[in-house]
Order: C-alpha cells, then sequence, then structure tokens
C-alpha cells in the first residue's frame, strides 16, 4: 500500500523537533521528480573560519535526495535509506539564502541516484552532491522495523 505524501512540504516545515528543523531547511516543493528547498545561513551554520560547515551542504544533499526519492518510492508502497552520499563544496559562503534543488539521475526497482545543486541568491553554485539511495520493498525491515512516515 502506497503512502500519501501530498502534504509532505506542510509535514516537512511543521515538525517540531529534529536536525532539519534545527538547521532552518524550508521545504518549498517536493514531487518525485523535483525537490527545492531554502535556508537562511548564519553565524550557527559556521566552522571555525567562519564559513558554513561542509556538513550543513551535506545534510542538505542528503535531506533533499531522499525526500525526492521517497515520494517516488511511495508511490509503489515502498521506502528508501541513503547509501552514499557525496557532496562537493565548491564555493565558501558566510551568510545568505541558498536554494537546493534535487533531482533523480536514475530511478530504478532497487536503486535510486539523485543530484542536489546548492546556489546562492545571485545563482551562484556553492555545492553539489548525489545520494545513491536502497528501495526497501513494502515487507522490507529498515533497522528492524517496517518504515513510516513520521508525522511528529
Amino acid at each position: 500500500m502506497a503512502r500519501d505524501l501530498s502534504d509532505i512540504v506542510d509535514v516537512f516545515n511543521n515538525a517540531p523537533t529534529g536536525w532539519v528543523r534545527e538547521t532552518g531547511l524550508v521545504l518549498v516543493e517536493a514531487t518525485a521528480d523535483r525537490v527545492i528547498a531554502t535556508l537562511e545561513l548564519s553565524e550557527k551554520h559556521h566552522q571555525g573560519y567562519g564559513i558554513v560547515h561542509g556538513g550543513v551542504y551535506c545534510s542538505v544533499v542528503e535531506t533533499l535526495a531522499s525526500i525526492g526519492a521517497s515520494v517516488h518510492a511511495s508511490r509503489y508502497g515502498s521506502a528508501v535509506a541513503g547509501l552514499e552520499n557525496s557532496t562537493s563544496f565548491i564555493r565558501s559562503v558566510r551568510h545568505g539564502k541558498v536554494t537546493a534543488t534535487a533531482s533523480p539521475i536514475t530511478r530504478g526497482r532497487r536503486s535510486q541516484l539523485w543530484q542536489v545543486e546548492i546556489v546562492t541568491g545571485d545563482g551562484k553554485l556553492v555545492a553539489t552532491g548525489k545520494v545513491r539511495l536502497h528501495v526497501f520493498q513494502p515487507d522490507d525491515d529498515i533497522a528492524g522495523e517496517k518504515p513510516i512516515l513520521r508525522r511528529s
């Protein structure tokens, strides 16, 4: 049975807790073909040199790819989990709003590969990454339990 992800943007943006909420990532669009989010960067995202920590970009790449892959897999009652995240840091940033866009490269029965680009407000590429995800079939377990979409 397919999971209902029609309200994924609202669920995501209204989560009361969690890593994504703490980063300030705001989901704008989430479909099986494209996921877009924005993030207002500030000192809370900085590493020791006063620039945005690379882990912030890795997290954004992982999150958007996972959302898009999940929306696609849910059509078939399946779920996904990331297997590999390769993120490249292109340009250092200290502050400002960035936009991240994820799109699928391939979506198979057992795996998906998504690409994400993160750009500044004036379109300069900040980071890019790819995430390979495993597609779990409806009766498969993830970490010993059936996969669920968290609503709280």
